[in-house]
């Protein structure tokens, strides 16, 4: 059995995704077989239909800088242990971070890779947490994003009545719920990416997402469903989405902690980071 691009059409057809933007975490090795034409047609098969492809392009690895010794820039409550030792980045990775860089984190998996590839690409100025687009509204949705503003692109999604849509993996891989954690009043976590004229700035980013299948039940009635080959499609309409969680987290900020052992999950849920440094 190979999946087909007119498998991957009739899905997009049966979720009504035609014409609407559409943020895409996708396992291609969920389907169970081959897909004919890899990420491209998985691609292809949602701009065909008018969609405008989102995808998280994040480059944490490539270019995410240990914390300055300042204390004002290592706020507590940051979900990090400052005693560690920081990982290094690849040695071949620019020192900074250009929206033409080319680079993406390997753990996203290869449809975000495949998508940057493609004429017409767009992509934010977030220097770790970068979102990437094509299709009609791209600039619209990502243009905004920058060092101080990493959840610019979901906002715009959320405006313009898009969908997260979930191929063959699970809720802890749905970035707009960090928005929602944003909207409910936790404070994002600090980072650090060094500037072109040589700075360590701080940037924002979002916490441990291991504990978002926490809100499945709440989630079911929004979604729809379908499936191609083994793997299952889930689209849920962002708008509604935040509209549903960000209450439920303003109410129980613990309801999406994954585990009492997850210093990042304690933190996040119990505010985020105190008082530091300003961003950028």
């Amino acid at each position: 059995m190979t999946i087909t691009a007119d498998d991957l059409g009739h899905a997009v057809d049966e979720l009504a995704l035609s014409g609407l933007p559409v943020l895409v975490h996708a396992s291609l090795r969920s389907f169970g077989a081959p897909l004919a034409g890899g990420a491209a047609a998985l691609a292809d098969a949602l701009l065909e239909r008018g969609c405008t492809v989102l995808v998280p392009a994040f480059t944490e690895p490539h270019f995410g800088v240990a914390p300055p010794p300042s204390p004002s820039m290592r706020p507590d409550r940051n979900g990090l242990d400052y005693t560690r030792p920081w990982p290094a980045g690849p040695a071949s990775a620019p020192a900074v971070y250009t929206p033409g860089c080319g680079l993406v984190n390997d753990r996203l998996g290869v449809f975000p890779a495949a998508l940057l590839t493609r004429p017409g690409l767009r992509r934010g100025g977030h220097p770790l947490n970068s979102f990437a687009a094509v299709g009609p509204l791209a600039a619209e949705l990502v243009d905004g994003q920058t060092p101080v503003d990493v959840y610019a692109p979901l906002r715009a999604l959320a405006e313009r009545n898009g969908r997260s849509l979930l191929i063959g993996v699970g809720l802890n891989r749905m970035t707009a719920l960090h928005l929602a954690e944003e909207q409910s009043g936790r404070r994002l976590f600090r980072r650090w990416a060094r500037t072109a004229d040589g700075r360590t700035a701080q940037v924002e980013v979002g916490s441990c997402s291991e504990g978002f299948p926490r809100l499945e039940p709440r989630l079911s009635a929004c979604a729809r469903t379908t499936s191609v080959g083994d793997a299952v499609w889930r689209s849920y309409p962002v708008r509604e989405t935040l509209a549903t969680v960000v209450p439920l987290l303003a109410r129980d900020p613990g309801l999406t902690r994954c585990s009492p052992e997850c210093a990042a999950c304690r933190d996040a849920t119990a505010g985020g980071p105190l008082a530091s440094a300003p961003l950028g």
